[in-house]
């Protein structure tokens, strides 16, 4: 029978999508009721009766038996007598026709498109189900299955089997993965793709390290330690600044553990990722001079939303850190444009690198002052090699300006 067939086909196509009984039965009766009402114009008075353990699918249709000539005869709900004696001999006027209507008279191509129309809905519920899911997962991390690696992106595997996806923006740049680990990343967003949700995890959001940090310190998942802010260049450097609620516990050293147990395993995780943990303070200098560690500052000054800071020569490249790193992230944690200068030598007059204008070009002093060199002593403080990695400057523009900054001490 072809519905037997069409019912337990799609009721084993159901259970390995993991839809529940109740929903299978409810998708079926409204497949059906579209099939009714597009043959019959209506579905009003048709039952259907669906038995899923034995496949098995009946369909009523009831009508009040009227009068040959009866105005009603033409309503939808009813049938002449002469009719309902082709059915049955003995049924008289008012009585009430139940007649079962066989699925094959549908024809085949009805049945194959409700075969169709079934498959879809389950595809469509499964859609639903991974949308809702996730949206309510994001932000939180999670552990999945790699099931494939693209150039691109990694293909991963929930406990459902349901895919997700790890763009390569989003991976640490020294991440390396193997079919079948089991890696952790954090829910980053959903993107609809024609209807089709694809769900986006991320191994560089801040949330991940923040979810990390919470796994790994039971005073941050409890609530007594609190991280107010995070920030990385994922795979090389991070800070986190976190604030106790208890003044009894110490909040970095709580982060780092005994002899850094704690953040040893979050350093791994994150290939190596250099991880400074910082206690913050409502005391805006003071919160500076702790995100520029480990170098030591002199003086600060504020200047609006920007900051100068001052620190004695052998603290600069401290401060600026290797590729400009510890600077750019210090400036995104206290939400302020963080200048460095350094601290001139008294003994000496030192000169403005503004006064060498009409033999410099502005654009080199400009770079200059960029990594936090404004006078001529400071630049010849430091070596040739560091200048030319630290700033766009050639070999030669470099060698003239010493030249330059030279001469007028020599004088």
């Amino acid at each position: 029978m072809e519905s037997k067939k069409l019912i337990e086909t799609f009721a084993e196509f159901a259970r390995s999508k993991n839809v529940d009984r109740p929903t299978v039965i409810r998708i079926l009766e409204e497949v059906f009721k579209a099939m009714i009402h597009k043959k019959f114009g209506t579905d009003d008075n048709f039952d259907i009766i669906i038995n899923l353990d034995q496949g098995d699918l009946q369909i009523w249709r009831f009508r009040e038996v009227v009068d040959d000539n009866s105005e009603d005869i033409w309503d939808h709900d009813k049938i002449s007598l002469s009719e309902a004696k082709k059915i049955e001999e003995d049924f008289n006027i008012g009585e009430e026709v139940s007649e079962e209507i066989s699925v094959d008279s549908f024809g085949r191509r009805a049945i194959t498109a409700a075969r169709q129309t079934l498959i879809q809905k389950v595809k469509d519920l499964e859609k639903d189900a991974l949308y809702l899911k996730y949206t309510q997962l994001i932000g939180e991390m999670i552990t999945v299955e790699v099931h494939q690696i693209l150039p691109q992106e990694v293909i991963l595997v929930d406990e459902e089997r349901k895919e997700l996806f790890l763009p390569k923006s989003e991976q640490i740049f020294k991440d390396i993965f193997k079919k079948g680990e089991y890696i952790r990343a954090v829910v980053h967003r959903i993107d609809l793709q024609k209807s089709t949700p694809k769900v986006i995890l991320s191994r560089t959001s801040p949330i991940f390290l923040e979810r990390l940090f919470e796994s790994e310190v039971p005073e941050i998942f409890d609530g007594i330690i609190t991280i107010k802010k995070v920030v990385r260049e994922p795979g090389e450097r991070a800070k986190v600044a976190v604030e106790s609620l208890d003044d009894r516990i110490d909040p970095v050293g709580a982060c780092v553990g005994i002899k850094g147990s704690r953040i040893h395993s979050i350093v791994r995780e994150l290939q190596n990722e250099n991880i400074d943990v910082i206690n913050y303070t409502d005391n805006l200098e003071l919160y500076i001079s702790r995100a520029l560690s480990p170098a030591k500052i002199s003086s600060i000054q504020m200047k609006g939303d920007r900051v100068a800071v001052y620190l004695k020569p052998d603290q600069v490249s401290l401060a600026i850190g290797k590729g400009g790193q510890n600077i750019k992230l210090a400036s995104r944690l206290v939400d302020r444009e963080i200048d460095v200068y350094r601290e001139v030598d008294s003994i000496g007059e030192d000169v403005n690198l503004e006064e060498f204008a009409d033999e410099i070009e502005p654009w080199i002093i400009d770079e200059l002052k960029k990594t936090g060199l404004d006078s001529a002593k400071s630049v010849l403080a430091i070596p040739k090699e560091d200048l030319e990695r630290r700033t766009d400057l050639e070999k030669e523009t470099i060698d003239e300006l010493y030249r330059v900054l030279k001469q007028e001490f020599e004088e």
